[in-house]
């Protein structure tokens, strides 16, 4: 019995019937829930330490362990997805997923909780790039395909913003175990459904899995992303700058594995193909501007402002409803210009929104500080959701889930690298502004440092030094604001340059120049006035071959 319903348009693509859409909603489900679990420790933090007295070191390594193990493996999982079929390897991470949310709900110590946040990274690796590669195959219409990965776009990053506030949530009415907990029952549901309504994907990735390449893979990413993540929060220590150097060394050993192997992990032509591999340069950008400045209006609500946790985290969900606008507006205009066009607006758009955030001052209106987010976060998910688009429609079907986990890692990358570089920005600025004000010592360092400090002051001390903690702190502010503006204006100017012209219009298959000089033959959703896109052969060939229709 056919559980794949089809309606044909001449001249076109299968168009994806119900199941396909509810299957969707069944795929973004665990994506909504290892995208929360990025940050659903940030409230819960202080209740697991009166509950497992961590050390400081087991403290930021369970606060670090599962972004760094979910980003290590990335590639891996991707590949090894290719090979035994992304539904399975989605099966697997749910369960394994599923299994460490329990371990870590009920953890006695610290060990415990820091092994199971390592195995949910490893099940969040498994789940993340087989969700988008399977809506690159359920979804052979452009347009179709373009309103899933717009939805798919959105749940991930509002999965990131809700992580705090279902933890503050949870850790009010129940104890810290339970944001781990009620993963449980939701990867359940995933193990039922993902079998009635996923296709189911037969791997296509021909040889050998490539075993060196995944170690040499892991040696690269773990080191560079600790690294980069130690800069951002202490500095450029001798430790993680050798770090980064030992990732940079193996990674060149692995590119060198990757072009020379019978059977590699990772296909390196798809970065040669310009729409793939301009996307993931764009992808970075977005994320290291969007990921890199969130600490700063995060401290700001809650520092300079003075709101609770909770409070702050309601209000950083206002520029979501700028989101939910721009994102589909995005993916209309698309289908009507050149999509580099639509993606250079968006990085122009948000550098507006952070050139606005660059005049927040202690008294501005909690107006200016949600307006810029709002207009910085519209333009830049807007952005994400175009490239992760194009990045699909170009990657062969046999290598979805392959091509998924390099745009994922990339958001990893760009996302550390921004807390890493506007995190420096706006600590230099505040650390300058404070060198004539306080003594050495944490009043110089942060302003949290500097409100405790002031609390053991005379309260006229004590409230002076808190409001020049507050402006220097809102200059550094201004300054990673402006860092990150012109990171837009430049990512801009990279898409109106390079990317112009890659989707072509009227269903005509996108010819990628490579940088050999040859072309390789690739099919993307176009932006033509009609609306219609094209896709080539091969992702027909997806529908038929890797799809179990039964």
């Amino acid at each position: 019995m056919a559980i794949i319903e089809t309606s044909e348009r001449p001249g076109s693509v299968p168009l994806a019937g119900r199941r396909e859409w509810v299957g969707l909603a069944v795929l973004l489900l665990p994506l909504l829930l290892v995208s929360m679990d990025v940050s659903v420790l940030y409230f819960a933090v202080p209740f697991i330490g009166r509950a497992l007295e961590p050390t400081g070191t087991q403290q930021l390594w369970i606060l670090d362990m599962y972004g760094f193990v979910l980003s290590g493996l990335l590639i891996v999982m991707g590949a090894l997805g290719d090979r035994i079929g992304r539904r399975r390897l989605l099966l697997v991470g749910a369960a394994l997923f599923g299994g460490a949310s329990l371990v870590a709900a009920y953890a006695h110590n610290a060990e415990t909780l820091i092994a199971a946040r390592a195995l949910l990274g490893v099940g969040g690796a498994a789940l993340m790039p087989s969700t988008l590669a399977l809506i690159r195959t359920m979804f052979a219409d452009p347009k179709q395909r373009g309103t899933a990965i717009a939805l798919w776009t959105a749940v991930l990053t509002g999965g990131i913003s809700l992580g705090p506030i279902l933890s503050g949530l949870l850790v009010e009415h129940f104890w810290w175990g339970s944001i781990f907990l009620i993963n449980v029952p939701a990867m359940a549901i995933l193990l039922f459904l993902v079998p009635v309504f996923v296709p189911r994907h037969r791997g296509l990735a021909q040889g050998p899995f490539d075993l060196v390449g995944a170690v040499l893979s892991l040696g690269t990413l773990l080191p560079v992303v600790y690294g980069i993540k130690e800069i951002a929060r202490s500095g450029a220590a001798t430790l993680p700058v050798l770090s980064i150097g030992f990732g940079l060394i193996v990674g060149a050993l692995f590119v060198r594995r990757q072009l020379t192997a019978a059977h590699p992990l990772l296909d390196l032509e798809l970065l040669r193909m310009r729409a793939f591999g301009g996307s993931v340069v764009a992808n970075v950008l977005s994320m290291f501007a969007i990921v890199g400045f969130a600490i700063f209006t995060t401290q700001y609500l809650q520092s300079v402002l003075g709101m609770s946790p909770l409070r702050a985290a309601l209000w950083s969900l206002v520029p979501s409803g700028a989101v939910a606008v721009a994102t589909p507006v995005a993916t209309v205009l698309a289908r009507r210009m050149d999509r580099a066009w639509v993606m250079c607006g968006g990085f122009v758009l948000g550098a507006g929104g952070f050139t606005i955030l660059a005049g927040a001052r202690p008294d501005s209106s909690l107006g200016l500080l949600l307006g810029g987010a709002a207009v910085y976060a519209a333009g830049v998910v807007a952005v994400m959701t175009q490239v992760t688009e194009m990045a699909m429609g170009v990657a062969p079907p046999d290598r979805a889930a392959s091509a998924s986990a390099v745009l994922e890692s990339g958001s990893e990358l760009g996302g550390a690298l921004g807390m890493a570089l506007l995190g420096t920005i706006g600590d230099a600025v505040y650390h300058r502004a404070m060198t004539d004000t306080a003594p050495s010592g944490p009043a110089r360092e942060t302003l949290g440092g500097a409100q405790a400090v002031a609390a053991h002051l005379p309260e006229d001390s004590g409230r002076a030094l808190v409001h020049s903690a507050r402006e220097a702190f809102c200059d550094g502010m201004s300054a990673a604001a402006i860092g990150a503006a012109v990171v837009m204006v430049v990512a801009a100017a990279y898409c109106a340059r390079f990317l112009r012209g890659v989707p072509l219009a009227n269903g005509d298959a996108a010819v990628e120049d490579v940088a050999s000089g040859s072309g390789s033959g690739s099919g993307v959703g176009a932006g033509s006035g009609d609306g219609s896109g094209g896709v080539d052969g091969r992702a027909a060939v997806a529908v038929g071959e890797t799809s179990d229709v039964r």
